[in-house]
């Protein structure tokens, strides 16, 4: 086939691209510019975006003896992922930005490109799998190494998109194995640090940093009865289950410590309450996809059996979901036979059977049943 690698200029993606090649595939790598201005060295391990980032990239492809192309996309990058986290956070929600990359960035406007050009399929160093069934369609799974899973995090792909995904890690029992292995091919990436937290934000101060974008207005911290037991600086700067920097003038009547409960924007409110109340039954979610065709309950709104996830390195809890056909365009309701801890609308349940990736949605609301009983 003819492959496009997704070069991020990590040790992953560059020995994903070199499996692409020894399996006899056309390899052609490609590094995506997502920023006008980037630093030129990294900040520690952050970030994934940087010049050095994409030398490290052309490195590899020398190696490898594959072309190596870098492709501007930072003004999309800046319009899907960067604009839209901060539409969400000013909204009182908490977005996953890499989410919106994969789905908007790597999943879409890359493989819409890769696809016209001639390309079968894109390859990344993502750990996940795609496993085809017997009628060749596609299915998500987990990777063989559950602690480096990213299954999470491609759960936005479509059917369509995972017929021309290839995620040659899948089967790769460490990330050890993975260093060992650019290793021996000559990689000077094989010791390269992960990159981690957000990459458009390199010093890793994201309340800092929407200081800088969104307006901030000072307003009341309530507790679960409405009552006022402090002020912050900008309710758009919390976000649920945090416990550090709320600075309340009133003590809990226990005295334990109080977390975030609730962000109210429009009120310009955040609310407080004891960690117990942090405990999420039931969760709504919007903009719902499936990964791969998706299962027989899903057209008749029929209840079934899942594992849900609402982090990337989260555990996955027992529950029931199904999907509410009458609420317009259709919302996921998920059951949590486990309750879930600092669930916040914005962040994305992905759903499970198994290994299998069935679909996700952005959590729209998140309720508990303690709470509602006050």
């Amino acid at each position: 086939m003819r492959v496009l690698a997704a070069m991020s200029g990590g040790v992953d993606s560059a020995v994903a691209a070199a499996r692409a090649v020894e399996a006899g595939h056309d390899v052609v790598g490609v590094h995506l510019a997502l920023s006008r201005m980037p630093g030129t060295l990294r900040t520690g391990s952050r970030g994934c975006c940087t010049i050095e980032d994409s030398r490290d990239a052309w490195r590899a492809c020398d190696v490898l003896g594959i072309p190596y192309y870098v492709w501007d996309f930072s003004e999309r990058f800046k319009e899907d992922v960067v604009q839209d986290f901060i539409d969400e956070y000013a909204a009182g929600r908490t977005p996953n930005p890499c989410m919106r990359c994969n789905e908007r960035i790597k999943f879409a406007a890359l493989l819409e490109k890769a696809i016209a050009l001639g390309f079968d399929a894109v390859c990344t160093g993502h750990y996940a799998k795609v496993i085809t069934d017997a009628d060749g369609n596609p299915e998500l799974h987990r990777a063989a190494d559950w602690a480096k899973d990213q299954s999470y995090v491609l759960g936005v792909l479509t059917h369509e998109q995972l017929r021309h995904s290839m995620f040659p890690l899948a089967d790769t029992p460490s990330k050890a194995e993975v260093r060992a292995e650019a290793e021996r091919r000559g990689l000077s990436v094989a010791n390269k640090p992960d990159s981690h937290d957000i990459c458009f934000i390199p010093d890793g101060d994201t309340a800092g940093w929407l200081a800088e974008k969104i307006e901030m207005t000072t307003g009341d911290i309530v507790d679960e009865s409405g009552a006022k037991v402090g002020e912050h600086p900008g309710a758009n700067a919390f976000t649920v289950g945090q416990r550090r920097g709320l600075k309340l003038g009133t003590p809990a009547a226990d005295g334990k410590p109080r977390f975030v409960l609730e962000i109210r924007p429009k009120e310009n409110k955040v609310v407080v309450g004891p960690e117990a109340l942090l405990a999420i039954d039931e969760i709504r979610g919007i903009k719902v996809s499936w990964a791969g065709l998706p299962i027989a309950e899903i057209a008749t709104g029929a209840e079934f059996d899942c594992h849900a996830q609402v982090r990337a390195h989260g555990d996955p809890v027992p529950a029931t979901a199904r999907m509410d056909h009458a609420a317009g365009s259709g919302e996921l309701v998920v059951t949590l036979v486990e309750p879930l801890r600092g669930v916040a609308p914005g962040q994305t349940v992905v759903l499970y059977q198994g290994s299998r990736v069935l679909g996700q949605a952005t959590i729209d609301a998140a309720r508990s049943l303690q709470r509602a009983a006050l």
